[in-house]
């Protein structure tokens, strides 16, 4: 331990060694004198996707505003990568992305954004976190309960149970955090405890994938760039993505919504990718080995738990990333959402705010971030009739000027940054509503 610690905050808790539970720890380890995370599944010192990550084994996007909040905590971070072979890229000039009926602009951007695998991403944090002397990691171990004062209003620690003895143990802790992902029980918990039902919202988009790894060329001129191809919607349902990941490979997923699925059998998986309209895809998986078998993964709701609605939470206890909510993986937006949700409560935790306030204010103010990138995942995902959930109003108007915007991301350089930038989590979605945006919008609409 840290004998320089100062901290009169002792012990905290998080459940889940993910990329959430990874960070969170970081922030907790500046407050508490101890931290430590709990880890269902066998952690080893190497990147490798865990039994239960299914994702893990897919492509996945740490976006530019995710990547700005691990640089922060890990000085060198991207140093660190780039020793790994991964790749650090400009991110509109690496871009290969064909979308309605073109590809958006090339050009230089200023905004870096890494190619990397989930699994070596969770490597080089986890490998940073686990050299910290005030955190340790406990894994196959299962989080089976939460443990409280006598009226329930105070969180003092967990039950665990070790998955290969089976053995019970009670772990006392100041704070929990739970960052176990969207499988988190914590709504089933705090009924139990008498805290009432948690209300969700569900967006049911049914989307699949199949993903491979391939061999790259070193010198392969598609290397630079991260290649994309998203559909026309609502007549088109199909998308697929190359990226250049780390160990000269390319990792490939292709899928679509609402079950139009990307097949695994190899001669039905090369015409599913040959129909795709961006023809470095079909290059990719045509003329490199591929390594491994094809996995799929199958993803039938966003899901949102709306913590920030249940009039009474439980003081030393919070939840972030996909246990609070799971986004549409498509889009790539989990891991920074998480990012800025953990970085939010090293805030409050600087400013000190008073435990018993600390849920309230941490779900009020991680609202803003949930409500932004919710919105703009299901706002796409609602271009499908067959999507259900809870649409917004005035979503087909939006959508409708949004579809505008990504036309004129293909002929319009400056309308193409301003839309990156609000991918990227950098700007809000009212960025393409400035008049200068607007303008530019309208006039590439506008018939020649």
């Amino acid at each position: 331990m840290n004998t320089a610690y100062t901290s009169p905050k002792k012990h905290a808790i998080v459940a889940g060694g993910s990329l959430a539970g990874l960070l969170a720890a970081k922030v907790l380890s500046k407050h508490y004198s101890s931290v430590t995370i709990i880890e269902k599944d066998s952690v080893q010192r190497k990147p490798e996707a865990r039994k239960g990550q299914a994702q893990a084994y897919h492509l996945h996007a740490l976006l530019p505003a995710g990547l700005q909040v691990l640089s922060h905590y890990f000085p060198g971070f991207l140093d660190d990568l780039s020793s790994h072979g991964v790749k650090v890229l400009d991110f509109a000039s690496s871009m290969n992305w064909y979308c309605y009926g073109g590809f958006r602009k090339r050009f230089p951007i200023g905004i870096e954004v890494i190619i990397v695998s989930r699994a070596l991403l969770e490597h080089v944090v986890r490998e940073r976190i686990l050299a910290m002397p005030n955190i340790q990691l406990v894994d196959n171990t299962l989080v089976k309960q939460l443990t409280t004062t006598d009226d329930k209003q105070s969180i003092t620690g967990i039950v665990t149970e070790n998955k290969n003895t089976g053995q019970t143990n009670l772990v006392s802790a100041d704070f929990v955090m739970d960052t176990s992902g969207r499988g988190s029980r914590t709504a089933q918990w705090l009924k139990e405890l008498g805290y009432g039902e948690t209300p969700v919202s569900e967006v049911k988009v049914n989307v699949g994938y199949t993903t491979r790894i391939y061999t790259r060329d070193p010198g392969d001129a598609h290397g630079e760039s991260w290649i994309i191809s998203t559909p026309i919607a609502p007549g088109h349902k199909r998308f697929g993505a190359a990226f250049p990941i780390e160990n000269n490979r390319w990792m490939v997923t292709v899928g679509g919504w609402h079950n139009d699925h990307a097949p695994t059998l190899e001669t039905e998986y090369l015409e599913f990718v040959r129909g795709l309209p961006n023809p470095a895809l079909y290059d990719v998986v045509s003329t490199n080995k591929a390594v491994g078998d094809f996995i799929q993964y199958k993803f039938p709701f966003s899901l949102r738990r709306h913590y920030e609605k249940l009039r009474r939470f439980p003081v030393g206890f919070l939840v972030a990333g996909d246990a609070f909510s799971s986004f549409n993986p498509i889009y790539g937006q989990g891991m920074s959402s998480a990012a800025l949700q953990v970085e939010l409560l090293d805030k409050l935790l600087n400013e000190q705010v008073p435990d018993q306030d600390l849920a309230k204010t941490f779900f009020k103010r991680s609202t803003s971030i949930i409500d932004v990138i919710w919105s703009m995942a299901t706002g796409e995902d609602f271009r499908y009739p067959q999507t259900s959930g809870t649409r917004p109003p005035g979503i087909k108007l939006v959508n409708k000027y949004i579809e505008q915007v990504h036309k004129a991301t293909t002929k319009d350089e400056v309308v193409c940054g301003a839309f990156l930038k609000v991918i990227a989590l950098l700007k809000p979605p009212t960025h393409l509503f400035q008049p200068a945006i607007l303008w530019r919008v309208l006039r590439q609409g506008k018939p020649k």
